[in-house]
C-alpha cells in the first residue's frame, strides 16, 4: 500500500498506522500540517473496502483540515484520524482506549474529535488514554450546530454573490443528508422561509422532515438531479462526481459534507457550466471553529460569532475567484496556501 507515492499524498508530516489485536483497532492518524498549531480533526469510523480506501480518507481529511482551520483562523493544524470496520461490530470502550494511547504517543501533534461513526461518549473513552482529545461532553460539547450555522451563513453568501440577496425566502434547497447537521440545517433554511427537499437513507427520519419542515422527499441517490436553486450535500463525500456533475440543476452547491468532489477537476467542471461552488471546507469549518474555543472560559456565544465570519471569508473567496479568474475550489487552495506560507516566514523570521 503506496503512501508516498498515493496521489493524496501531499507532503504530510506524520502517517501512523495504528494496530491493537486485542480490542481489533485498525486504524491510521494522518498529520498533514502543524505550521499554526497542533493537528485537530475528528475520528471517522467506517467500514471501508480496504487498506487502501482508508488511507486515501485519511490523506485527503487531514489536507482538508489544515486548509480548514488556516481559513478558519482557529490557530490549528490539520489532521485525522481513521478506524476501519464497522461501529456496530467491533466499538468498544477498549478500542477506543487503544486509540487514546496511539494519539498519545504523538505528544499533543494531533488532538482527536469525533466525526462520522464516532460520539463524544466514544472520545471519553479515548480521554481515558490520552489528554489530548477535543470536543467531549460538558466541553464546547456537540459540534453539529456550529458545522450547521456555518453551512447556513455560508449559503446566504453564495446566493447574496450569485443574486445580489441572502433572503432565503421562496428559495429552493435539496438537502442530502438528515443527520445532525443536515437536520439542523433544515431547521434554519425552513425558519428562513426556504422550501425544502431531502433525502436520506432512514425513511422515518425523511417522513419526520416532510412532517415539520414540508418538505418534499426524494430518492438520496438522485437527488443532485432535483430542480433547485442550492443542492447542499449533507452526507458523505465524492457527491460531485462523473455521474451526477452534469446531471445538476441547481445553480449553486454548498453543503457540510466533507471533500464532495470526487476529483479536483469536478470543480472546474462545476465552474465552467456557471455552478457556483463553496468550497467544503471552508463552509463547513463551524464545527472546528467551536472546538478551536474550547477550554475553562469556553464562551459558545463568541465561538458562534466567530462561525458566521464564515459567511465573510466565502464572500472574499468568491470575489477573488471572479477577478483572478480562478475556481472556488482552486481559489480556497490558494487563500489558504498564502495564510500557512505567511505563518512559516513569520517562523523564520524569529529564529533567525
Amino acid at each position: 500500500m503506496p503512501v508516498f507515492s498515493s496521489a493524496h499524498f501531499d507532503n504530510h508530516e506524520e502517517v501512523v498506522f495504528c494496530r491493537d489485536a486485542e480490542s481489533g483497532l485498525n486504524a491510521i492518524i494522518a498529520i498533514h500540517d502543524t505550521t499554526l498549531g497542533a493537528g485537530l480533526g475528528g475520528c471517522r469510523f467506517w467500514p471501508y473496502a480496504d487498506e487502501e480506501e482508508a488511507l486515501t480518507d485519511a490523506l485527503r481529511l487531514s489536507r482538508g483540515m489544515t486548509y480548514k482551520a488556516a481559513l478558519a483562523g482557529t490557530g490549528r493544524g490539520g489532521g485525522k484520524s481513521v478506524i476501519m470496520g464497522s461501529p456496530r461490530d467491533i466499538a468498544s470502550p477498549d478500542l477506543f482506549r487503544a486509540l487514546g494511547r496511539f494519539v498519545d504517543s504523538l505528544g499533543g501533534r494531533y488532538v482527536i474529535a469525533e466525526d462520522v461513526g464516532t460520539s463524544p461518549a466514544d472520545m471519553a473513552h479515548v480521554r481515558e488514554s490520552t489528554r489530548f482529545v477535543a470536543g467531549l461532553a460538558g466541553g464546547s460539547g456537540d459540534p453539529s450546530p456550529a458545522t450547521a450555522l456555518g453551512t447556513f451563513v455560508g449559503i446566504r453568501a453564495a446566493l447574496k454573490h450569485r443574486r445580489g440577496s441572502s433572503d432565503l425566502k421562496g428559495v429552493r434547497v435539496a438537502v442530502q443528508g438528515l443527520g445532525h447537521v443536515g437536520w439542523d440545517l433544515c431547521r434554519q433554511l425552513h425558519a428562513a422561509g426556504a422550501h425544502l427537499t431531502v433525502a436520506d437513507i432512514r425513511d422515518d427520519v425523511v417522513e419526520r422532515a416532510v412532517s415539520q419542515f414540508g418538505a418534499s422527499a426524494t430518492d438520496s441517490r438522485e437527488i443532485h438531479a432535483a430542480d433547485v436553486d442550492v443542492f447542499a450535500p449533507c452526507a458523505l463525500g465524492a457527491v460531485i462526481n462523473d455521474r451526477t456533475v452534469d446531471a445538476l440543476k441547481a445553480g449553486i452547491v454548498a453543503g457540510s459534507a466533507n471533500n464532495q468532489l470526487a476529483e479536483d477537476w469536478h470543480g472546474d467542471a462545476l465552474a465552467a457550466r456557471g455552478v457556483l461552488y463553496a468550497p467544503d471546507y471552508v463552509i463547513n469549518a463551524g464545527g472546528i471553529i467551536n472546538i478551536a474555543h474550547e477550554g475553562p472560559g469556553y464562551d459558545q456565544a463568541k465561538a458562534f460569532r466567530h462561525v458566521e465570519e464564515i459567511g465573510r471569508t466565502l464572500t472574499d473567496l468568491f470575489r477573488r475567484s471572479d477577478s483572478e479568474g480562478l475556481a472556488p475550489h482552486t481559489m480556497a487552495d490558494r487563500m489558504a496556501g498564502e495564510v500557512i506560507a505567511r505563518a512559516k516566514d513569520a517562523k523564520r523570521r524569529l529564529a533567525a
